[in-house]
């Protein structure tokens, strides 16, 4: 077993708004290990960017962490001052921002903000060994080096992308988290961007966090998937269980709302509805106004989140019983 990098316990934070509080992140828990990736995946709102956030401690003003721990190893993130947060920022905890372009400073060059980047958290470095260095993340990322003196604007939306993880793998993280890593791009380059991030963690060694709101996507690349609904953990598995035998309902949902190119067709099942407002959610579990198999329990009590079995955890009181293609087949 390979020893617990990331731990994440209980995490609730909330964003102050003249509405009342968005209940964004709500007894979130989950661990990563060493070299392994997890995927988080849910609908536009449901939470996924906030954990990243609250994570790396860059949540703005109006957000509040209200309880819950992150063991990076030994060390409780959310037990840090600003100044001893900035000493694991970057260096052992970094990010793939979402959109690439708006990532990078347009009057600076791409090699230029690497270097930044490098002395803010390395420390002393002639700038010979920064191009160096510059150069060596290029190579790594699969960009021509001659580009570092370039505009971010002279790169294609690929090229940003891979400019900006060479970014986040500038200081030799020990996880890295990717929000929308392929957001933009077209599918070839959308998988030519994840073969390369994939091939990237294995030489290094490091962890990932994918988040995405394409579960298809998602397993192409991740050991794990958690399923994020309305700020809170609906379900965690290996990706082969979450696709063969999903046990939360929204699981299913999410499944059944793609086209798959194996097996037999189905009529795709838009999700009916809409998630909830997170400054007044519902009782209970927050998916039952939009389940099919709710029943009275689900409105008023939240369901535990809870082991199944082979490491496969669910929050839901009435899980599916059948693997997915059996419900298709019925449906």
């Amino acid at each position: 077993m390979a020893k617990t990098l990331l731990k994440v316990e209980d995490l609730t934070m909330h964003y102050t708004t003249r509405g009342g509080d968005v209940k964004a992140v709500d007894r979130v828990s989950f661990e990563l290990a060493e070299g392994d990736s997890l995927g988080l995946v849910g609908e536009s709102g449901c939470g996924k960017t906030s954990i990243a956030l609250t994570l790396l401690r860059l949540l703005p003003e109006n957000a509040k962490i209200i309880d819950g721990h992150v063991w990076l190893n030994d060390t409780d993130l959310l037990a840090l001052t600003e100044d001893e947060m900035r000493k694991f920022r970057w260096k052992r905890i970094s990010m793939v921002f979402q959109a690439a372009m708006n990532s990078l400073n347009p009057v600076y060059t791409v090699g230029d903000q690497i270097i930044e980047a490098l002395e803010l958290h390395i420390g002393v470095m002639t700038r010979e060994e920064a191009r160096q260095r510059v150069a060596e993340l290029f190579e790594l990322v699969g960009l021509d080096p001659s580009l570092m003196d370039r505009y971010p604007h002279e790169y294609s939306g690929g090229m940003r992308q891979r400019a900006v993880i060479a970014m986040a793998l500038s200081c030799n993280p020990d996880l890295i988290i990717a929000d929308e890593p392929t957001t933009a791009l077209d599918v070839i380059v959308q998988d030519r961007v994840l073969r390369k991030l994939e091939e990237i963690q294995e030489k290094l060694g490091m962890s990932m966090i994918y988040i995405s709101h394409d579960i298809a996507v998602i397993a192409e690349v991740s050991n794990r998937i958690a399923v994020m609904y309305a700020g809170q953990m609906a379900e965690m598995a290996s990706s082969y269980e979450i696709f063969e035998h999903p046990l939360h309902p929204y699981t299913y949902a999410l499944m059944t709302s793609f086209p798959s190119i194996k097996g037999r067709k189905h009529k795709l099942e838009p999700l009916p509805g809409e998630p909830p407002n997170l400054i007044s959610p519902p009782s209970g579990c927050r998916f039952h106004p939009r389940c099919w198999r709710a029943t009275e329990i689900c409105e008023k009590e939240y369901p535990e989140f809870k082991d199944y079995g082979n490491n496969h955890f669910a929050a839901c009181w009435h899980p599916l019983e059948k693997p997915a293609a059996e419900y298709l087949e019925e449906a």
